[in-house]
């Protein structure tokens, strides 16, 4: 309990910093093993950075961190984006530490760039045995924060063709991770010119990445 008590402590110490400051903050990539492309979509978050200070008066540097899933640094960002195409394996010790950052206040956002399905499922299911993945209704708050997406998560790219799905973790009531699956948010993240997305397909991957960051500042 004290431990957890710990990490919550400073979780919402740098949330609040980050809201009532001028410190600044950065969004983190998740590097994992088992030979997925964990480094895929390099435009990403800087892009989405931008965006967040723009229209939400948030103060996040550009460059973004990248951060091992059992490194103890885990806990200095609020933010931390997972993608790939591919196989993930994480050890005991990164399972524990991953569950001990989301359980005292931290967010993982899982975005499925077209074949990671099956491996991330058995992963997080090592973190969390306890838990399934639901699908999130399209009321859920993380749809209606500064943007509205009354239809849920906006289809990016095709994929097999199947309407995108928002699938999420719950841990007593507050949502700790966030699977966008069918989708491809970050693909939509990335400068016009890697995968030459209309602009009004990569305004709203945008924003619906500013709705999960609007989320998590609302709900620390």
């Amino acid at each position: 309990m004290k431990i957890r008590f710990l990490i919550f402590s400073v979780l919402s110490i740098v949330l609040m910093m980050a809201s009532h400051s001028k410190a600044q903050l950065r969004m983190a990539l998740l590097k994992y093993h088992g030979g997925g492309d964990w480094y895929a979509n390099p435009t990403s978050l800087p892009n989405l950075a931008d965006f967040c200070n723009e229209q939400l008066g948030t103060n996040f540097l550009r460059e973004n961190a990248t951060v091992e899933v059992g490194s103890a640094d885990l806990f200095n960002y609020p933010f931390v984006h997972m993608t790939g195409h591919g196989n993930v394996v994480f050890s005991d010790a990164e399972a524990e530490n991953l569950r001990k950052y989301l359980i005292g206040g931290g967010f993982l956002h899982i975005d499925d760039n077209y074949g990671m399905d099956p491996f991330i499922r058995v992963a997080m299911k090592k973190v969390f045995p306890e838990l399934e993945f639901i699908e999130l209704p399209f009321e859920h708050e993380i749809y209606h924060q500064k943007f509205n997406f009354p239809n849920g998560l906006p289809k990016i790219h095709k994929h097999d063709e199947k309407a995108p799905q928002g699938f999420g973790l719950l841990w007593e009531g507050r949502l700790i991770c966030f699977y966008t699956f069918e989708c491809d948010l970050g693909d939509g993240w990335e400068d016009q010119e890697v995968h030459k997305d209309p602009q009004e397909v990569r305004l709203k991957a945008l924003q619906m990445g500013a709705n999960m960051i609007s989320y998590i500042f609302k709900s620390s």
